[in-house]
């Protein structure tokens, strides 16, 4: 079992930067791979990054390549995510998931356990 715990989100103005945080418990948490994911509202959940269990893979959604950077540190359970340049688009409550495997995906349903989410406004 592992329970997600976000915490970061904000207010910003466009061109700013936020540093999300994702705490976890669970003996099972090195061994799984993590995920971020975002829904604005009236929009399906999307996936924004992931990283293996191991933080050597990592994964990005296209509109978030190079602005944002998921990493972690499995000796205090926390995975973080990084959002740099932001833009009003980014705007959305932000989730991260856990599987119960060691390798990234991208899609949420293969991803077993999930936070409660913590909003990022972007204002322009």
């Amino acid at each position: 079992q592992v329970q997600l715990v976000e915490s970061g989100g904000g207010l910003v103005q466009a061109g700013g930067s936020l540093r999300l945080s994702c705490a976890t418990s669970g003996r099972t948490f090195s061994w799984s791979a993590v995920g971020w994911f975002r829904q604005a509202p009236g929009k399906e959940r999307e996936f924004v990054a992931a990283i293996s269990w191991s933080g050597g893979g990592t994964s990005y959604a296209d509109s978030v390549k190079g602005r944002f950077t998921i990493s972690r540190d499995n000796a205090v359970k926390i995975v973080y995510l990084q959002m740099n340049s932001l833009k009003p688009e980014d705007t959305a409550v932000y989730y991260c998931a856990a599987r119960d495997t060691m390798v990234v995906a991208s899609r949420a349903y293969e991803y077993k356990y999930w936070g409660q989410g913590t909003q990022v406004t972007v204002s322009s």
